[in-house]
């Protein structure tokens, strides 16, 4: 009996499954109920409602992207920030570039998907994280992490910091 009962059980949990990442908008997973979709009824406040902060103004993510690379003498795009990597290569970058004391600006490309293509057309580089050093694109941290061990970095950020 108690066999026949799981048995059921993990069979419409497996169905669940299957239809839930097929259907877009409300289904029910676990005996739980999720949503997809972006809700459309009106008495929603606006202050739960979704919304683009750009929208409305003349900045572009491209805008931002170049500001954050020129006004920030080390600039790292990661997953996370650097108190809390949510990657193993983020968490390499920052290790290394903490090694050098000096002020590490990030965004978390996490939370901004548009963001995280935004940087990738910028830089015309896939993958995260990327280090930018005075204005210039460095690369990833396999690239940061090869440079500190030949000593390259050490006189990227020295020019850095005498600027």
């Amino acid at each position: 009996m108690a066999k026949a009962l799981s048995s059921m059980f993990f069979k419409s949990l497996q169905s669940t499954r299957t239809s839930a990442s097929s259907v877009s908008g409300p289904f029910v997973q676990y005996g739980m109920r999720f949503s997809t979709g972006v809700p459309s009824d009106p008495d929603t406040h606006d202050d739960f409602k979704p919304t683009n902060k750009l929208e409305n103004s003349d900045i572009t993510l491209k805008d931002i992207v170049e500001q954050d690379v020129k006004e920030n003498h080390v600039m790292i795009y990661m997953k996370g920030d650097p108190e809390q990597p949510r990657c193993g290569f983020s968490s390499l970058a920052v290790r290394v570039l903490s090694e050098y004391r000096v002020p590490i600006h990030s965004r978390n490309i996490l939370e901004d998907p548009e963001l995280k293509n935004a940087v990738k057309a910028y830089s015309m580089w896939p993958t995260f994280p990327q280090i930018f050093i005075n204005g210039e694109f460095i690369g990833g941290s396999d690239i940061i992490l090869n440079m500190h061990q030949n000593g390259e970095l050490k006189e990227k950020i020295k020019a850095t910091s005498s600027e």
